[in-house]
């Protein structure tokens, strides 16, 4: 008879997802960040626009979520898809930090980013779950 296990949380801890931000969490290397999470049994993450808190998801359905990283901002209940469009393009041209972005974010009504470790993809949803923008953030997976 075999030895059946049943992991109640995930197999990652927030320190380990904090070492790989503080080693790979930036643009720059981006791919190599979300391959590592995977790593580790990330399946994908959700980033809150609201306060910078992250929920961590593995493949069986058990969550992991750190703590707030920024003051709260509140989310517009009406999302500006043109008007976010135009902050990504500024976004992506660099020079806007985090907790900026993540003001004008919420002022433009999303709610939360997701990160998919599978899939390499970023999408950012409203508050009523209607996606935003779904980007690959890159061709070539290991």
């Amino acid at each position: 008879m075999g030895l059946a296990l049943s992991y109640r949380d995930p197999v990652f801890t927030l320190e380990d997802i904090t070492r790989i931000h503080d080693e790979l969490g930036n643009a720059d290397t981006l791919p190599e960040y979300l391959r590592a999470l995977r790593d580790i049994g990330v399946r994908h993450y959700d980033s809150f626009v609201a306060d910078g808190h992250s929920e961590y998801h593995t493949a069986d359905g058990h969550t992991l979520a750190s703590g707030a990283t920024h003051t709260t901002f509140i989310v517009s209940d009406t999302c500006d898809r043109p008007a976010f469009l135009d902050f990504m393009t500024l976004v992506e041209q660099g020079g806007v930090g985090y907790e900026q972005m993540s003001r004008r974010l919420a002022e433009l009504g999303v709610e939360k980013w997701t990160f998919d470790t599978a899939a390499l993809t970023i999408t950012y949803t409203d508050r009523a779950g209607r996606t935003l923008l779904s980007e690959q953030v890159a061709r070539a997976a290991r």
